[in-house]
């Protein structure tokens, strides 16, 4: 364990981890213990024991997901696209290196085929061996794992997938890309002629710039587009906006969730998520 890392310190013999929000706010986790920590050509990969989410991965300091409330994000950006395409039948993943969102796309006994490119083959590694909680030791033979760019992988693709899902970190450093203008219009040129996409799309009160901007982007390209938000207490804010662009469906069917062996989505939450708080709407 390297304590020279600026998010790592020790304070009356206790580890902790400090992740920093755009040097405006600061979040620290008590850690009982390092359970895996090494440095891939993108990023430090490091799984954390902590005391009140579980394990989690964190990758160059910033918490990406954790045992405790991963599911949470993971079914969201999963469950709720997959209730409103009829028939998805191939899947693309953009990113998703904890398995968390493959997962949940295999639960759909009609997906065929599933496409997940993560650029960081360290992290997959890391979190079927170290964070089963997350990851369920994805073994489902419709997975095919590309590590590779995700942005140059989805240019290269025409009118193939029904469904993509566009799993990025924070629009900093290599994520920034998966946020503009040309990475949406090649998901768009992707996907076939009834497709769709979603992204996360950050926090409506830290990052309502790039909430809106990736609202306003989405919308240019697709003429059916919503916002949904759920809260993942592990994010700044606990907040989180989600948004689908569809080539052409855009109403859910609520009952295809049910018996997906889900703890947080179910029919209720699939129809009341897309409920905008006031404020949202005004941003929007």
């Amino acid at each position: 364990m390297d304590l020279n890392k600026p998010y790592l310190s020790r304070k009356n013999g206790d580890l902790w981890l400090t992740e920093d929000e755009y040097d405006n706010l600061k979040v620290s986790y008590r850690i009982k213990d390092v359970i895996y920590d090494q440095k891939s050509s993108c990023q430090d990969v490091m799984i954390l024991d902590s005391y009140n989410f579980g394990r989690m991965l964190v990758l160059d300091g910033v918490v990406q997901t954790t045992s405790v409330d991963g599911h949470i994000y993971n079914e969201m950006i999963s469950h709720v696209p997959m209730s409103i395409h009829p028939n998805p039948q191939k899947v693309l993943i953009i990113g998703g290196g904890d398995c968390g969102v493959a997962k949940e796309v295999a639960k759909y006994e009609g997906v065929e085929h599933i496409d997940m490119v993560e650029i960081d083959e360290l992290v997959v590694k890391a979190c079927i061996e170290h964070l089963p909680e997350v990851s369920g030791r994805l073994a489902d033979p419709r997975v095919h794992y590309i590590f590779d760019d995700g942005v140059k992988f989805a240019a290269s693709k025409k009118k193939e997938y029904d469904l993509i899902i566009v799993d990025s970190s924070d629009p900093i450093g290599p994520a920034k890309v998966l946020f503009e203008q040309s990475f949406y219009e090649s998901l768009h040129e992707a996907l076939k002629d009834d497709g769709m996409m979603v992204c996360q799309s950050q926090s409506p009160i830290f990052h309502a710039d790039v909430m809106k901007q990736s609202y306003k982007r989405i919308s240019g390209l697709f003429p059916e587009v919503k916002m949904y938000t759920a809260v993942v207490p592990t994010y700044p804010g606990g907040l989180w906006s989600f948004t689908i662009g569809s080539k052409q469906h855009i109403k859910p069917d609520t009952s295809k969730v049910r018996d997906k062996n889900t703890k947080y989505v179910n029919e209720q939450i699939v129809d009341s998520c897309f409920s905008l708080p006031q404020f949202i709407k005004e941003i929007l």
